[in-house]
């Protein structure tokens, strides 16, 4: 008998009918038994009469995690039973129940809280978790609006290469790969090098794709890998053009992901975000100032924000400008990479940007050098040797427009929509000082903080 879906079922009342999945739960009642079968599309309570025997008997060796295909008649509930859950309104007579694959008895249940270092030590397992499930599905569908909003405004998507000549950052904290003949390649901390590359192709462009950092830290914000997305375009007047496009997406993806995850969010007990048609946004000083005035805390000597300082400015967007969001522009030039446009109007500050999210940075983006003496200025005022960026600097030498974009942590969006306590609670398979795919047991983490 062909399969069908779960979520198809509540159209096949009085039809025999065969699905498929996993058992999430067998529950006995003297000769009956009760079983919530799980698909990719749903749930169902299916149960086991005494009428048939057969069925009864392998019920009742069944545990959670067994692979079963069912064959049953789907029934409509009495309506002193029906529920507000998932299928409430109907469940399956389980007329015969093939095993496809017996599961091993389980280390924990799977409703059970957990620890973070079990939770990711098992994720072969815990994966499965309810709540596990609706994270990624909304990560997911994060990613799907990011490019549906993408393609209607025109963008091409492009896949950067992960194996890169030298660091876009023109940082230290790369991780080398000693394996082309006498150079040593890097794995690349940002596609910037080729997206801006690709402006020069297609003058709009996208990427999304996984990003390394060599940084020995071990905190609740920070992984050595994550899914970056970026973008860039041309023909910007400057960086505040960018920063209206990214408010224009994130209210593309929050009412997207109110139209398709709203069950994942009430599950995950997470709150849409309040998002303005503008977000607020000050400039760096504007906003050590802000501190000062209201904490004491003297930051206005600092070159960046800590991560108290994005905490406290996200909740005065919230508190008196009723945004999630704020925006923090003019960083220092020293403090911000090469390619940096430098604010012609505000000598030693760049046309640049942070969005803070809920206490935290989720992007950085702004305008870039688009004329080749300015390039490679940039580069020898970091100190950097511009012969070393060479395959780059072609493409401003062959004429290319004003342009700027941004990388944002995938990981971090997603933690920040669903209000997770870690990033790791965020990304599918955590890679940090002390994680590849377990805890590395007996390290120390080299910093446990934020």
């Amino acid at each position: 008998m062909k399969r069908t879906f779960i979520k198809d079922l509540t159209e096949c009342v009085g039809e025999t009918v065969s699905i498929s999945g996993w058992v999430d739960v067998r529950r006995d009642h003297g000769k009956l038994v009760f079983l919530d079968i799980r698909d990719m599309s749903g749930k169902i309570q299916a149960v086991a009469l005494p009428n048939h025997k057969d069925a009864v008997a392998t019920a009742q060796t069944l545990r959670s995690e067994w692979v079963v295909s069912v064959e049953g008649v789907i029934n409509e509930r009495p309506e002193k039973m029906r529920t507000e859950n998932e299928n409430g309104n109907i469940e399956m007579e389980v007329l015969s129940i093939n095993v496809l694959s017996p599961a091993h008895e389980l280390p924990f249940d799977l409703d059970t809280e957990l620890n973070l270092d079990t939770y990711l030590d098992n994720l072969p397992l815990t994966l499965r978790r309810e709540r596990a499930r609706a994270t990624f599905k909304v990560q997911s569908e994060i990613t799907k609006a990011y490019r549906l909003f993408l393609d209607e405004e025109g963008f091409t998507e492009f896949q950067s290469p992960k194996l890169t000549g030298d660091d876009a950052e023109g940082g230290a904290n790369v991780f080398d790969v000693p394996y082309f003949n006498e150079k040593i390649a890097h794995l690349g901390t940002s596609p910037q090098f080729y997206k801006q590359i690709m402006v020069g192709v297609f003058e709009r462009v996208y990427t999304i794709g996984n990003v390394f950092r060599a940084e020995k830290h071990a905190t609740t914000r920070h992984l050595n890998e994550y899914a970056s997305l970026d973008l860039e375009m041309g023909f910007i007047t400057d960086h505040h053009d960018i920063m209206t496009l990214e408010t224009r997406l994130l209210r593309y993806i929050n009412e997207h992901l109110k139209e398709t995850c709203a069950k994942e969010f009430a599950l995950l007990k997470a709150e849409f975000p309040t998002l303005p048609n503008e977000i607020p946004s000050m400039k760096l000083r504007e906003a050590q100032e802000l501190i000062f005035k209201e904490t004491g805390a003297d930051k206005r000597k600092e070159p960046d924000l800590e991560p108290e300082d994005e905490r406290f400015l996200c909740e005065w967007a919230k508190r008196e400008k009723n945004s999630d969001f704020v925006f923090i522009t003019h960083y220092p030039v020293t403090k911000r990479p090469m390619y940096t446009f430098e604010d012609p109007d505000d000598i030693g500050y760049t046309k640049s940007f942070d969005l803070l999210f809920r206490g935290i940075e989720i992007t950085t983006g702004g305008q870039r050098w688009h004329k080749y003496e300015d390039i490679v200025a940039g580069i020898k005022k970091k100190g950097l040797d511009p012969e070393k960026f060479s395959f780059y600097l072609q493409t401003f030498k062959y004429g290319m427009p004003p342009h700027g974009g941004w990388g944002m942590g995938l990981e971090r969006l997603t933690q920040k929509f669903l209000n997770l306590a870690n990033v790791k609670e965020a990304s599918l398979f955590p890679r940090d000082i002390n994680r590849i795919d377990t805890l590395l047991h007996g390290k120390e983490p080299n910093d446990t903080k934020e």
